[in-house]
Order: C-alpha cells, then structure tokens, then sequence
C-alpha cells in the first residue's frame, strides 16, 4: 500500500522516521515522502494532501473531521519551547514587529499567549519560514522573532539575545508539557491501517534508540545546520517518551493548547 508521508528535515523528525522512510521489514506501506518546514506541512495537511504527516498541533482543531492525532510520532516534552529573540536589544518592544516562523505553527500559539498575559492591544507580526527568522535576527532585518527547532541551541553562540522562553511560560501558566507537534492520519484510510502506522512509527523510533550514535549521515544531510554536538543535543532535547506514546499528560497538554487555538 502506498501512502503519502510529510516530514521535516528537522532532527528529531528524522530520527523518529528514518528506518520507515527507508523501508521497515515486512512493512505493508511504501512512503511516498515530502520533506518540508513545519508551515508548508500545515497547509499541505488542511488541504488534505498527505496520508500521514507530522504537523503544528495547533493545526489539529481545523482537521479533526478528516485526520486522526497518532498517539507517537509527535513532539511534546518540557523544557523544549520556542524561543522570543532579539537581534539587538535585551527587552521585549510591543511597537516593534516580531517575526513568527509561519502563522500556523504552535511557535506563533505560544507566543499570542505569552503576548495576551503581558500586554492588551493587537501583536505586530510579520511571518517567515523558520530558518529564515533566524537569518533576518543574524542580519538584524527583524528586531525580533521567535525561532524554533535547531536553533534553541544556537542563539547565544550567534549573539543574539533572550527575551522570553514561551515554552517556559506555557509550563508555568499550565503546568503541563509543551505540546509542539503532532503526527497525523487520514480517518478515511481506516482505524486498522492508521494503528498499523502507529505501529510502524513506533518501530522506526525504537530501532533509532537502540543505535548507538543517534546521528545517522540522513539526518546531518537533512538537518539545517552542520553541527553534530547541535544535532545530538536537538535529538535529545525533543525526543523522549511522548515520542513513543503521548500519554495521559500529553493528551491533557493538547487538549488545553486545542482550547486556546479556538480563543
């Protein structure tokens, strides 16, 4: 059976798939895969244009008629959060426009909720692929953003400045973890072949925690930065038993972010 799978070229999306993507034994799927930014995954999935994708969990409240949320395969942990940067300055200006790694993305959620506990009137956004935020606050085009993914880790090294962590803020607020993405189904292929695909993420998963280094030569050629101590530090930080199994305080963690969605 061939089915439609949509990733990013992000780390702790490459590990978690890479032994499916190249074909799991005695797998009854072969993935037709379409590797892109967490943004264009979101709009390829409410078009309806992917069997099986990993996406912003935010998205799910506008799918839930046509996509299942797989309990594996997703993102959710503490500590993991998005992060409010500065090219230059050291506090948070409302005037000024902040640049968010696209508009459906759990990263821009996170950020209108830190945004609403601190200040009443309407954000000034601007909206850029996330690799792209991160350049515009290198070359100081944008004064501030909020950047996701590998550079967490980066930061500080390209002396940029912390403003707020929001996924810091989510915990305190809820005190659940933060819920950043998901893995998807479309019901229509049936209840049993989506918990075949479950199975089939898990196994992926599993065999990627038992090799002994986490980073494979698919992963670096795939990740948007070169760094292996980056990458392993990203694997680590973003994959975790959630991955595996989302759990009762994952499941909590998505149903209070699908509220806030609706706000």
């Amino acid at each position: 059976m061939q089915l439609s799978l949509g990733i990013s070229t992000c780390p702790n999306d490459t590990f978690i798939y890479e032994a499916l993507v190249h074909g799991l034994e005695n797998s009854p799927f072969e993935w037709n895969v379409t590797y892109a930014d967490v943004q264009t995954l979101n709009e390829m999935v409410l078009r309806g244009e992917l069997d099986v994708a990993k996406i912003s969990a935010q998205v799910y409240p506008q799918i839930r008629e046509a996509y299942r949320c797989l309990g594996c395969g997703g993102a959710i942990g503490y500590g993991c959060g998005p992060l409010l940067l500065s090219s230059s300055a050291n506090t948070f200006n409302p005037e000024l426009s902040t640049t968010l790694p696209g508009a459906n993305t759990t990263a821009a959620l996170l950020f209108k909720f830190w945004y609403a506990h601190k200040f009443k009137n309407a954000p000034k956004l601007d909206y850029a692929l996330f690799n792209e935020v991160y350049q515009r606050l290198l070359n100081k085009s944008a004064p501030q953003g909020v950047t996701i993914h590998e550079h967490r880790f980066t930061w500080k090294r390209d002396g940029l400045h912390l403003l707020q962590d929001l996924g810091a803020f989510w915990e305190q607020e809820t005190g659940s973890p933060i819920p950043l993405g998901i893995a998807v189904a479309k019901k229509e292929l049936g209840f049993a072949e989506i918990e075949t695909v479950e199975r089939e993420i898990r196994r992926s998963l599993q065999m990627a925690r038992q090799r002994k280094n986490p980073v494979t030569p698919f992963i670096v050629e795939k990740a948007q930065i070169d760094d292996e101590e980056v990458i392993k530090s990203h694997i680590a930080m973003f994959v975790n038993d959630f991955s595996e199994n989302v759990g009762e305080a994952g499941w909590r963690a998505l149903e209070n972010l699908w509220r806030l969605s609706h706000c």
